[in-house]
């Protein structure tokens, strides 16, 4: 099984349905009040991209891409249309947007995260696969400078931002981003209807987040 760093076509994901998803356990007592008990600490998003392929074209596509797949064994990155940035889809990422860390003086590395909501559970979410050159980094405000030999890199296959010096005690780190999801297909078969010489659909083409 590998990753493959390349990007399931835009074109047609952004035709799909999405969504995270949970795993709780709820038992109900004797005395009618529920227990509750998350089994997963961090969701998963599913996708159905059968919804985004109109024409036969679309359809090669998407054989071609599974194929290189082969199926569910290797994973490959995915747009999701609903949430894709560090910030709201429609919103321009900032240096601000997210805070990954605070420096201590000696800590050189920082996992880009996401956190979603503020005031009663935030989740806080891994973003191991950032979109290349994508990624902007300020320390205790101060817009960063990106590169060998510049102020931090940027590891774009596991999301780890490393500086060439270590953030000063009690400076805030902040980052802006895109990012894709890893995924692989949740199927072996792919089921096509092709209803004429230009058009045709493959109803059902699941697709699951994986860790990595």
């Amino acid at each position: 099984m590998a990753f493959h760093e390349v990007q399931f076509p835009t074109n047609i994901s952004f035709g799909s349905r999405s969504g995270p998803e949970r795993r709780t356990e709820i038992v109900t007592v004797g005395s009618g009040y529920e227990e509750r008990n998350q089994r997963w600490a961090d969701s998963k998003r599913r996708y159905n991209a059968g919804y985004g392929a109109k024409t036969v074209d679309d359809l090669y596509t998407i054989i071609e891409f599974f194929e290189e797949r082969r199926g569910r064994l290797h994973g490959f990155r995915w747009k999701d249309p609903s949430d894709f940035k560090s910030c709201a889809p429609q919103t321009t990422a900032t240096m601000t947007d997210q805070t990954i860390g605070t420096g201590d003086g000696y800590e050189t590395a920082f996992q880009l995260i996401k956190t979603y909501g503020v005031t009663y559970a935030p989740y806080t979410r891994n973003i191991t696969k950032p979109v290349n050159g994508s990624v902007l980094i300020a320390v205790n405000g101060s817009l960063q400078t990106e590169g060998g030999g510049n102020d931090y890199t940027v590891n774009y296959t596991t999301g780890v931002v490393t500086f060439n010096s270590a953030p000063m005690n009690g400076h805030a780190i902040t980052a802006g981003f895109e990012f894709d999801v890893p995924c692989r297909f949740d199927n072996d078969r792919l089921e096509i209807d092709v209803a004429g010489f230009k058009h045709g659909s493959i109803p059902d083409i699941p697709v699951i987040e994986i860790r990595v």
